[in-house]
């Protein structure tokens, strides 16, 4: 995954510079702009030069935890105060993610990151594909014949880790727990709190598997 995102950013309209590098993970999280525009807390705004500096210094009032979303689980990062859940789960590098996984490499590659993506259905991938493929995709093995809220929140806590600078797995990177992150994103979706909560998830997860 972690070649995979740097080839993402490189290619990107908003290509970073110098390049990310596709193996040393030294250069990305909060280090370069790049990744840490997408690694930023939708409770903070990475443009501001005082959260730059805040996060990077570890101030208390910038802390990075996973009780607030990073701005990546956003489609175009973009976040809005008052409608919390416009977007959610619907980023671009989190669909891209999740294809990269769950079905192929080329699958994610097929879509940049600055162009309209969308989840192409397992059940249509499986159906005009299976049959020309010599090695079976995760998705298959697994017997997905859906995008399951599960392997949404299992490739954004991936993605997470390929964005950030640990070179290599950890539980916890600073103040942020891979852990609560998972469960968050799994309670968001398998328990929401009232029944219009339950009307967002489920047109989110048809929109996943449309």
């Amino acid at each position: 995954m972690k070649l995979a995102v740097a080839s993402w950013l490189n290619e990107s309209s908003f290509a970073p510079d110098p390049p990310i590098h596709s193996r040393d993970k030294t250069g990305r999280g909060f280090y370069n702009n790049a990744t840490a525009k997408f690694l930023c807390p939708v409770d903070f705004d990475w443009a501001d030069t005082a959260t730059q500096e805040g996060i990077r210094n570890y101030e208390p009032n910038f802390q990075v935890t996973a009780h607030s979303w990073p701005s990546f689980l956003y489609k175009d990062n973009k976040y809005d105060q008052e409608d919390p859940t416009k977007g959610l789960f619907k980023g671009d590098f989190l669909v891209r993610a999740f294809k990269h996984i769950f079905t192929s490499p080329s699958s994610a590659a097929e879509t940049r990151p600055d162009e309209e993506s969308t989840p192409e259905p397992l059940y249509k991938r499986s159906r005009t594909q299976g049959e020309r493929r010599t090695r079976s995709d995760v998705a298959t093995l697994l017997g997905m014949r859906s995008v399951q809220p599960r392997a949404i929140a299992y490739s954004a806590v991936q993605l997470r880790f390929a964005l950030s600078s640990c070179g290599s797995w950890r539980i916890v990177d600073d103040d942020f727990d891979h852990d609560q992150f998972y469960a968050y994103m799994v309670d968001y979706f398998e328990h929401p709190p009232t029944p219009t909560a339950k009307t967002s998830v489920d047109a989110l997860l048809v929109w996943w598997n449309r």
